[in-house]
């Protein structure tokens, strides 16, 4: 039985990765300071002897470094999700994203760990010229804070791997879709239509291409490869071999819940500053480890609402958050 330590354990991907390392027998520390993430969501968790809930900021370095001791490896999970409003609080990226991550590597450097898995994001390939963008592509000018953190948080780790004989896992996920989902594209269309469903406001044009990953996939993918990770520094793309368009998932959610909106939309190509209009990833690396996504990502969608739709609370809890 491992000893794991999930930084974000209370949030989306977080708690599902609790619940699934628990039920493999694993010991798991879940390490959340509840500024998105959900006490409902480690419910199933708290009644797990195995499992110990520490309230935290991964900013509190000293705090960081007492409940990471004694574990084997740390999934670093906690992060900023203010994709959308990144250029309204410019130094929210920085502190909650690259500092926060610096603060974990030194928490295991003094505590003696040396396994981590980290979330990063698709975004840090910014707008590239080959699709599906493979690990190794050329990285353009970066024109999203939260994916310029997260590039610096990547470039930590492998400095951190190479000073200190850390082992790491990086992933770089497209949007994750599923239970437990509490913002993004998905929420922001259903809370919509359920205040009007007659009408809905589309940020860009719709025509943005986008892909997505359910979220138990995610964690599949996420366990392969650590299994199977040889390297000092692990990269790999993790997402769906397929793509949508927005408009495209739109249809599917007001199929779903039987309405047919006017759309208004924002105009131009992006949703906001730092959105790329098209991310889809290249995963032959992650597949050729055994993994394979097993939803599409229509269906990934349609699970979404049916679990909004169980879980109304979300919306009166709700805090405007939005992620990769």
């Amino acid at each position: 039985m491992s000893r794991y330590f999930v930084t974000g354990g209370a949030g989306f991907i977080g708690s599902n990765l609790v619940d699934r390392l628990l039920a493999n027998g694993h010991f798991v520390t879940a390490y959340d300071n509840f500024s998105t993430g959900r006490r409902p969501f480690i419910e199933l968790a708290l009644a797990a002897p195995n499992f110990k809930l520490i309230e935290g900021d991964t900013l509190d370095l000293s705090a960081l470094a007492g409940a990471i001791k004694g574990h084997d490896m740390v999934f670093h999970l906690a992060a900023n999700a203010d994709v959308r409003f990144g250029a309204d609080h410019p130094r929210r990226d920085l502190e909650q994203n690259t500092i926060a991550t610096h603060n974990v590597l030194e928490a295991m450097r003094t505590t003696g760990v040396k396994r981590i898995a980290f979330s990063s994001t698709g975004s840090v390939y910014g707008e590239p010229d080959v699709f599906p963008t493979p690990e190794g592509c050329s990285f353009p000018v970066q024109t999203s804070l939260y994916a310029a953190s997260k590039l610096a948080c990547e470039g930590m780790i492998s400095a951190y791997s190479a000073a200190f004989g850390f082992r790491a896992v990086i992933f770089r996920f497209v949007s994750i879709l599923g239970e437990r989902y509490s913002h993004g594209h998905v929420f922001d269309f259903y809370r919509q239509l359920s205040a009007d469903p007659t009408q809905i406001h589309v940020l860009g044009d719709g025509l943005q291409r986008k892909s997505y990953l359910y979220v138990q996939d995610c964690i599949d993918g996420i366990l392969t490869a650590i299994d199977c990770a040889e390297q000092p520094v692990n990269l790999f793309n993790l997402g769906a071999e397929e793509y949508c368009k927005v408009n495209d998932s739109l249809d599917w959610i007001c199929a779903k819940l039987g309405v047919d909106p006017k759309r208004h939309y924002a105009g131009g190509s992006r949703g906001w500053i730092g959105d790329s209009p098209f991310i889809f990833l290249d995963t032959a690396r992650i597949r050729a480890l055994g993994w394979r996504a097993k939803l599409s990502i229509r269906k990934g969608v349609e699970r979404t609402v049916d679990y909004l739709r169980k879980n109304a609370w979300l919306f009166s809890e709700h805090r405007i958050v939005q992620r990769s």
